[in-house]
C-alpha cells in the first residue's frame, strides 16, 4: 500500500517562501514512477482544491490558475520524493497542503501538512 508523508509546512509572512516534502514509499507492484502525483490543498472552511500536477515521467506540469508563476512542482524519481516549490506566498494560500498519488483506480493520500501565511 502506498505511503505518503508530507513535510515543510509552517507559518510565513506573506511574499516568503515555503517548500513542501512528500516522501512515497510501499510500493508493490507498481513503482513511484508508475503513478501520476498531485499537490491539493484545504483551506478553513472550504473544501479541498487542486493546486497543481506532474506527470509519471515529470516531463508535464499543470497548474490551479492562483498559483501559476508563484509554485513549482518537482518530483525526484530516484528518492521517491515530490515537491511544491512555493513564492510570493500569500494570505490565501493558507491551508492544509496533501500529497496525492494516482494510477488510474489507485489513489492514495498523505496526512497533510499546515501552511499557514500570516502577517
Amino acid at each position: 500500500q502506498v505511503h505518503l508523508v508530507e513535510s515543510g509546512g509552517g507559518v510565513v509572512q506573506p511574499g516568503g517562501s515555503l517548500r513542501l516534502s512528500c516522501a512515497a514509499s510501499g510500493f508493490t507492484d507498481f513503482s513511484f514512477s508508475n503513478y501520476a502525483m498531485n499537490w491539493y490543498r484545504q483551506a478553513p472552511g472550504r473544501e479541498r482544491e487542486f493546486v497543481a500536477a506532474i506527470t509519471r515521467a515529470g516531463d508535464n506540469t499543470v497548474y490551479e490558475d492562483s498559483v501559476k508563476g508563484r509554485f513549482t512542482i518537482t518530483r525526484d524519481k530516484a528518492k521517491n520524493m515530490m515537491y511544491l516549490q512555493m513564492n510570493s506566498l500569500k494570505l490565501g494560500d493558507t491551508g492544509v497542503y496533501y500529497c496525492n498519488a494516482v494510477r488510474g483506480a489507485r489513489e492514495a493520500w498523505g496526512q497533510g501538512t499546515k501552511v499557514t501565511v500570516s502577517s
